[in-house]
Order: structure tokens, then sequence, then C-alpha cells
């Protein structure tokens, strides 16, 4: 079973998100913040991260960009999920790292095709 890890402070938006990749088959580890996120990483490697933009503290572009240059987790893709979808934020998630780039409310479908399509990678 894959594991996916999921960064999201928002209540309403990471118990859809879960409540989509359970369904699935997937097992997920959560995290609200980008240094909550570090700390689980260290004792658990997810096969996929699905990242919010705006968290407290660190951006979610931030983790983004310190996960991608780091060698231990530079090959887990990372797909950003952020109410910000504008062509400028997804050229910035996109320059920093992310595999890949959905938008909020997360469509159920393209969320699932999207981790498929990346854990099969």
């Amino acid at each position: 079973m894959s594991t996916i890890l999921v960064v999201e402070d928002g209540m309403t938006d990471r118990e859809a998100i879960n409540r989509y990749l359970k369904q699935n088959g997937l097992s997920v580890i959560n995290a609200e913040t980008g240094e909550e996120a570090l700390e689980k990483l260290n004792s658990k490697t997810p096969d996929l991260i699905v990242l919010d933009v705006i968290l407290p503290g660190q951006s979610g572009f931030e983790l983004c960009r310190e996960l991608k240059t780091d060698p231990k987790t530079k090959s887990i893709p990372v797909i950003i999920c952020s109410s910000k979808n504008t062509d400028v934020d997804k050229t910035w998630g996109n320059m920093l790292g992310a595999d890949a780039y959905l938008t909020k409310p997360v469509d159920e479908t393209l969320l699932m095709q999207t981790v498929r399509k990346l854990i099969a990678a």
C-alpha cells in the first residue's frame, strides 16, 4: 500500500483529500505545517506528498524547494494543491520542483489520476 503525506492546515480540505486517498486504498500521514512535515519525513518516507502553499510558518513553496534540493527527499513526487491558481503560482511551483499543481477545491478524479501517474512513474 502506498503512503501519502498530506501537508494541509485547513481541516475541510485535509479531510476531503484524506477521504479521497483512503477510499482509493492509500495510507495517509497528515501534517499541518512544513515543520511538522519535515519531522514526519525523518521517521517515514512517503511515496508522494500533497502540499498546500499557504501554511503557518514556512510556505508550501519554500518546503517544496527544500524537499527537492535534499538528496534524501528529492525523488519523492510532490503535488502542490492550492487555492492560489494563477499562472504565476503554477509556474513558480513548477520552477521549485513540484511534479504537479492542482487547485482547490480539489477534484477527486483529477487528484487520483495525478497520484496514480506519479506513483507509477
